[in-house]
C-alpha cells in the first residue's frame, strides 16, 4: 500500500488536499506506481552487473529490493534462507544438486554452501519433494523449469558489466513459420549505431540456447548485449546483429514428470549434455533437420527482410551452447551455402572430414569450461582443422564448468574472430 512506503507527514498532507489538489494527488500516486513498475522491469532483465569486491560479503545482485538472502560471502560461499514453517524437509538445489537446509525455531531454513565458481549459477528450493522458486529473487528459465540465480563476482568480469558506453537495443519480435505451423518468438540485438546509421547493413550471428532453456537466456544470463556493447566501444569488434530463438520445433520435453532427484556430479556428466539434465533422463525430442528447414526457409528470410542485414553466407554465423552447439553443428554442416562461421560452446567438436566443402567455412570456434569433460581435446580438434586448411580457434575457460561463465567467456572470445576474413 502507498501508506506503507511514504512518510506519515506526506500521507497527512495528501489527506488534507481537496478539489484540484486531489487530482494532483492521484497524479503523484500514478507517477509513483509507474516508477515502481519501471524499476521492477529493470530488475527482471537479469542484468544486474556490478562486479563486487570479491573480498566483501554482499547480497546477490538478483535479489528483490530489501531481500538479504541469498548472501554472497567474502569467500564465495553462498548463504540461503527460506521461510517454510510447516515443511518437513527443505533443500536448496544448486546447479541441480540438492543440499539439506537446517530449520530454525523461527520457521526459517538456512544453508551455507561450499565456495562456488565465479559467475552465474541457477538454484531453487525443494520443499517436501516439490520444486519451489525462491520468492526473494528474480526467476530465470533453466533445467526445463523456472528457477532462481545468484552471481559470484569475477574481478575479471568487466567485459559483461553494464558500463557508460553506447548501448544497442534488444528487440522482442514475432514471425510466422510455415515449417513449424506457428508463430515464433525471437530476441534480436541491434548494435548501438543501428538506429543512427540507417544506411549501414550488418552481419548476423544466430545464437542458440541450451537444453531446458529458451530464447531469453542469452540476454538474461549470458548478457550478450552488454558483452557486445563493451567490445564495440573498445574497438575490438565491428558491429553485428544477433538473433536468438528457441531451437525446438514441436514437443520440447519428453512426456511424464521431470525427475527431482540429484543428477550425477557436474564433472561426471557427459560432455555436451544439456544443462541440468538428470543423468538418466530421456533425451529431448529435438529435430535439428526440422530446425534447419525452419531457419533456411522462414527465419533467415524474415530477418533479412525486416533488418538491415548483409544477406549472404560470408556475413552469417551460427553458434550455441551445449544442445545449441549440437544444433549449430548439424545445421551449419548441412547448409554450407548459408553459414560461414561456426561456434560450438560446450557441445562437441568438428573433424576435418565432416566439412564437405572446406572453402566455404571461414572459421570454426570450439570451447569448453576447464571443469568439463571435452576440454582436454578441444585444442587438438582445432589444430586438426587448421592443418586441413580450415581456420579454427579453441578456447578453454579457466575454472568453470557447464555453466554461464564458460559461455559468457566463449561468446566474448568468439565475437572477436567473427566477420574478419
Amino acid at each position: 500500500m502507498l501508506s506503507e512506503s511514504l512518510p506519515s507527514y506526506l500521507i497527512r498532507e495528501f489527506t488534507n488536499l481537496t478539489g484540484e489538489y486531489k487530482m494532483k494527488k492521484k497524479l503523484v500516486i500514478c507517477l509513483l506506481i509507474c516508477m515502481s513498475a519501471g524499476s521492477a522491469c529493470f530488475a527482471q532483465s537479469g542484468q544486474a552487473s556490478n562486479v563486487f569486491n570479491a573480498d566483501t560479503a554482499h547480497v546477490s545482485p538478483y535479489n528483490l529490493s530489501g531481500a538479504a538472502y541469498p548472501r554472497i560471502e567474502a569467500d564465495s560461499r553462498v548463504t540461503f534462507r527460506f521461510y517454510a514453517p510447516d515443511a518437513q524437509k527443505v533443500q536448496v538445489s544448486i546447479v541441480n544438486v540438492p543440499f539439506d537446509m537446517v530449520k530454525g525455531e523461527d520457521g526459517f531454513w538456512t544453508y551455507t554452501s561450499e565456495p562456488q565458481d565465479k559467475g552465474f549459477h541457477n538454484y531453487w528450493m525443494v520443499v517436501d519433494g516439490a520444486v519451489v522458486v525462491d520468492p526473494a529473487t528474480n526467476a530465470f528459465i533453466g533445467y526445463g523449469h523456472m528457477c532462481n540465480g545468484f552471481e559470484i563476482p569475477d574481478p575479471e568480469g568487466g567485459f559483461y558489466e553494464l558500463k557508460d558506453v553506447p548501448h544497442g537495443n534488444v528487440l522482442i519480435k514475432n514471425y510466422y513459420s510455415n515449417v513449424a505451423g506457428s508463430w515464433r518468438h525471437i530476441f534480436v540485438y541491434t548494435p548501438p549505431e543501428y538506429d543512427q546509421n540507417i544506411k549501414a547493413r550488418y552481419p548476423v550471428l544466430y545464437l542458440q540456447h541450451g537444453g531446458g532453456e529458451d530464447e531469453r537466456v542469452w540476454i538474461e544470463m549470458g548478457r550478450t548485449n552488454l558483452i557486445l556493447d563493451n567490445l564495440i566501444a573498445e574497438g575490438k569488434i565491428s558491429p553485428f546483429i544477433v538473433v536468438m530463438e528457441t531451437s525446438a520445433v514441436g514437443p520440447q520435453f519428453p512426456m511424464g514428470p521431470r525427475p527431482v532427484t540429484a543428477p550425477a556430479p557436474q564433472a561426471a556428466r557427459p560432455a555436451g549434455q544439456a544443462p541440468g539434465a538428470p543423468a538418466a533422463a530421456p533425451r529431448f525430442r529435438f529435430s535439428f533437420d526440422k530446425y534447419a528447414e525452419l531457419m533456411v526457409n522462414d527465419m533467415i528470410p524474415w530477418v533479412d527482410k525486416n533488418f538491415r542485414t548483409i544477406p549472404d553466407r560470408e556475413h552469417r554465423a551460427m553458434s550455441g551452447l551445449s544442445m545449441g552447439a549440437m544444433c549449430t553443428k548439424s545445421v551449419t554442416l548441412a547448409h554450407p551455402e548459408t553459414f560461414s562461421y561456426i561456434g560450438l560452446f560446450s557441445g562437441g567438436s568438428i573433424a576435418p572430414d565432416e566439412i564437405m566443402d572446406k572453402s566455404k567455412v571461414k572459421h570454426v570456434f570450439m570451447s569448453y569450461g576447464s571443469r568439463e569433460r571435452g576440454s582436454e581435446g578441444v585444442a587438438a580438434a582445432a589444430d586438426a582443422l587448421n592443418k586441413a586448411g580450415v581456420k579454427s580457434t579453441s578456447y578453454v575457460s579457466p575454472l568453470t564448468a557447464h555453466e554461464w561463465q564458460s559461455w559468457r567467456r566463449s561468446l566474448y572470445e568468439f565475437a572477436q574472430v567473427l566477420f574478419k576474413n
